[in-house]
């Protein structure tokens, strides 16, 4: 079940809500909770009892790490114990695939691993397996106590709205809002005003940009042009950014109007000068995640500057491994973490002599081409892309060209000029005009209502609703 589908918004969201206000203030915990499990449930079927079993360990774990003197060896049981099931789930038939590879260019065939498992991977694994890690090493680090209450904690870990798709919650940034919470109307209005933007986001502008670059990173290399192939690569940006962005939105839409303060994921990330801002602005929660929980416990910048280099490569080794058991994304993070890296050599210092335009450019570039790296479904087809994108290639045939551009009708282009709009911070200070103005308020909620409904007409008139977060 996804955010964006009928049967969410018109089913479970409203018994959901009905079951939860309904609800005494003190039990407010319960409803959530269950209501998690059945949404987890109905999607994942037997998967559920791993995460069941994840926020039972660690909340034992969490309880006992507290309390033992050995609290180095209880710490150590429960990063194997979370980062084993990880592991297996996300990555056992990557590392088998990998070892046969290996074995066949030693030619060693016959060592091989004929029957891969082909192992089911649980949707949101990555997301609570940091929550729970987090939780633990703050226990640890005494940044915070270990929750006595099975349901509150079992709560934080299964709380569907950020459970499958994000933003990683760190227990320390809610834990005051487990028993100290009433429904506030404001939150509420809040709450549906951002979960509505979130939808809107997700269904109109990066389904219909995720239309474009299937039709294009889908297509012969060989059949597409120059143009066609920066407008896929450009359609593909545009399609992650909205995708992510509008799931992070309705996940602290929902958290709102439960009475849950989610941190914010995106802060316009496609208006950064440099990549060390873009990672500032993309995925906050993830980038903040590695920064205190592996890039600090590395040593950080601390350590000279060979390390430090050192210690961002294998953040960025370990964040584009995060997202999906693939070289793609490996190489992905990789070149990201190499850029992040040049530029602390001294490419910042050049940078910031040149013109904000330049660097504007210099920094969407690497992205775009690393959005290339992300998407392409293997390393060749990546390379072939990317050189295809700077080989001037205008020279494909006519019929070619005008049926690829047919994709990209009117109503595409203007989706996509939304989307260019909206990657900058011209919609929140719109927002602010019309609500610091009593007299315009009435205009900006009439406009919610409007795309809400105008979202629900795309969910019902079309069958194209991807879920971006199967690969992760």
């Amino acid at each position: 079940m996804v955010f964006s589908s009928l049967i969410f918004l018109f089913l479970f969201l409203p018994g959901t809500l009905l079951f939860y206000f309904l609800t005494p203030n003190k039990y407010k915990n319960i409803p959530l909770f269950l209501s998690s499990i059945f949404f987890y449930t109905w999607g994942e079927g037997d998967l559920v009892v791993l995460l069941l079993l994840s926020s039972v360990i660690n909340y034992f774990l969490g309880i006992y790490i507290e309390q033992t003197e050995k609290k180095k060896l209880v710490l150590s049981l429960a990063l194997v114990i979370n980062f084993a099931a990880l592991g297996y789930y996300k990555y056992a038939d990557f590392a088998l695939m990998n070892y046969n590879y290996l074995i066949e260019f030693l030619g060693l065939s016959s060592l091989g691993i004929k029957d891969l498992p082909n192992i089911a991977l649980p949707i949101g694994i990555s997301f609570y397996t940091f929550q729970a890690v987090s939780y633990i090493m703050d226990i640890y680090r005494k940044k915070t106590y270990a929750n006595k209450n099975y349901i509150e904690f079992a709560t934080y870990l299964c709380m569907f709205p950020q459970l499958v798709a994000g933003p990683i919650v760190r227990y320390i940034d809610i834990e005051s809002q487990f028993s100290n919470r009433k429904p506030q109307i404001n939150a509420v209005s809040s709450g549906i005003e951002r979960f509505i933007i979130g939808l809107s986001k997700k269904v109109l502008i990066a389904n219909t940009m995720a239309q474009i670059a299937d039709e294009i990173f889908n297509t012969n290399i060989s059949e597409i042009s120059t143009p066609i192939a920066w407008i896929g690569a450009f359609a593909y940006a545009m399609q992650i950014y909205f995708d992510f962005s509008g799931y992070s939105d309705m996940a602290i839409g929902l958290g709102r109007i439960f009475g849950y303060n989610f941190p914010e994921n995106f802060n316009y990330p496609y208006i950064s000068n440099s990549i060390k801002e873009f990672w500032r602005r993309w995925h906050i929660s993830l980038s903040s995640w590695f920064r205190d929980y592996l890039y600090i416990p590395l040593g950080g910048n601390r350590v000279g500057k060979i390390r430090t280099f050192f210690n961002l490569f294998i953040v960025f080794f370990v964040t584009g491994l995060w997202h999906g058991a693939s070289w793609n994304f490996i190489v992905w993070g990789l070149w990201h973490g190499t850029f992040l890296i040049i530029e602390r050599i001294g490419w910042t210092k050049v940078l910031e002599k040149s013109n904000s335009v330049i660097q504007h450019l210099y920094t969407l570039t690497i992205v775009l081409i690393g959005w290339v790296i992300f998407r392409a479904d293997n390393l060749h087809i990546a390379w072939d892309f990317i050189y295809k994108m700077f080989s001037f290639d205008f020279n494909n045939s006519y019929y070619t060209q005008y049926a690829k551009i047919m994709t990209i009708n009117s109503f595409n282009v203007l989706i996509a000029i939304l989307a260019i709009v909206l990657s900058f911070p011209i919609y929140s200070n719109i927002e602010k005009i019309f609500k610091q103005n009593n007299s315009l308020d009435w205009i900006f909620k009439i406009g919610i209502i409007v795309i809400f409904l105008l979202s629900v007409i795309f969910i019902n008139s079309s069958n194209y609703n991807p879920f971006i977060y199967f690969r992760f």
